[in-house]
């Protein structure tokens, strides 16, 4: 199959989606229009598809199942109670501090990025309103940017979906990036935070106990998460193997037993699996749009042109991510399209299924939040920013992924 029939079918999915058309179907299309300009007739361009579609259908079992714990934390107000301690604890002095490691924490932990933004955000705004005069931008920014360095430590569905995609341990992807989210919170506070317009203090946080009134306790709350990232560890410590499809919802039952919530089960978990189907139903149409670029020669292209420029072939890893997710405008699609159709090649040119997935997952934070993607409006929404508002924003987040991203990349050739 041809380049030119991917690139034209990638375009079209990008411009469908500009168009409001939903991103589910305008992928498929894509994915149709791409194969059959590609020179794939009818019935090898949805064999392609489908094909696609089956390699990604272990991702979407345990994204499906990581909703139990997702569901848990949000539902108990357990992700609230963890947000609202590490403000509280910090103190009004270090809001950018609070907030940036408020969202990492509960990104990390299997919460949305946009949900965790989501949760997060009342609290920041109460915040502002007590303290003067503080931007909403630069609040924004602090717990986008702590989303992302989250985002590339979590058992959140890009990480679960770059790690199937390559075959890799979950807990070794996830444990990979731990130094680069690390780095990437304090060049999101002290780097990008003094970009940003300087608060100016003029208040006190609420005590604790006001803040977290009727929520669960910071060490229930944040039980189940532990046991779930335990369980996971199980395989590269100890040779025991325990799939996420298992210790995801393990830890959210736990994390109920601890707050003694289980008369709310029901609804928590059906509570995340409402989050769970759209991704789910999402990576379905990934899937078919990874199959069509797969079956491509775009990805001997990026290689010859990475060899034109003398660079390492472990490039492709970084650099399919950050082009997926720009795409797609989502982190999730773009970890998914680039590791299912670039993993195989990425492997055989010697870079290891764990490091190439990892870096996968830290390029698919460098330009997700586009404005032909669902996380854009979300964040933008929850502050009441303005379209135009929300646009200027986008450079800060996106040299913060690009920390991120370079950061995997330098840890790859140093430990690999």
């Amino acid at each position: 199959m041809t380049a030119i029939g991917a690139l034209l079918g990638l375009a079209l999915s990008i411009i469908l989606i500009f168009k409001k058309v939903p991103t589910v179907y305008a992928l498929l299309m894509g994915a149709l229009v791409g194969g059959l300009c590609g020179c794939l007739g009818l019935t090898d361009t949805v064999s392609q598809m489908i094909s696609g579609i089956n390699s990604v259908s272990a991702a979407v079992l345990r994204i499906i199942a990581a909703g139990v714990l997702s569901g848990v934390l949000v539902k108990t107000g357990a992700a609230e109670s963890i947000a609202n301690t590490i403000i509280e604890k910090l103190g009004h002095k270090r809001i950018y501090l609070a907030l940036c490691l408020s969202v990492m924490f509960l990104t990390a932990i299997g919460v949305f990025i946009d949900v965790a933004v989501i949760t997060v955000a009342p609290v920041a705004l109460s915040v502002r309103n007590r303290m003067g005069n503080l931007s909403i931008s630069s609040l924004l920014v602090m717990m986008v940017g702590g989303g992302k360095c989250g985002n590339i430590i979590s058992p959140n569905p890009n990480t679960i979906a770059s790690a199937t995609n390559f075959n890799a341990d979950l807990y070794s992807v996830m444990y990979s990036n731990l130094i680069p989210a690390i780095l990437g919170l304090f060049f999101t506070v002290y780097i990008i935070g003094r970009i940003l317009p300087k608060p100016k203090l003029t208040g006190v946080v609420e005590r604790a106990e006001e803040m977290e009134k009727g929520l669960p306790k910071f060490w229930c709350s944040v039980l189940g998460p532990i046991v779930s990232i335990l369980l996971l560890s199980l395989r590269p410590i100890c040779g025991v193997t325990i799939d996420p499809v298992v210790a995801l919802p393990a830890g959210g039952l736990v994390g109920l037993v601890a707050m003694r919530q289980l008369k709310i089960a029901n609804e928590s978990i059906k509570f995340g699996l409402s989050q769970m189907i759209p991704v789910a139903v999402l990576l379905i149409a990934t899937g078919a749009i990874a199959g069509i670029i797969s079956a491509s020669s775009i990805k001997d292209y990026i290689v010859l042109a990475l060899n034109d420029c003398g660079l390492p072939h472990a490039l492709l890893a970084p650099i399919s991510g950050i082009l997926m997710a720009g795409a797609t405008a989502s982190s999730t699609a773009g970890a998914t399209v680039a590791s299912a159709s670039f993993a195989n090649i990425i492997v055989s040119s010697g870079v290891s299924a764990v490091w190439g997935a990892a870096m996968i997952n830290a390029g698919s934070t460098v330009i997700d939040q586009l404005p032909h993607g669902s996380f854009f409006h979300a964040t933008g929404g929850v502050v009441g920013m303005s379209f135009k508002e929300r646009l200027k924003l986008i450079p800060y987040e996106a040299a913060i992924g690009f920390f991120l991203v370079t950061m995997s990349t330098v840890c790859y050739f140093i430990f690999a």
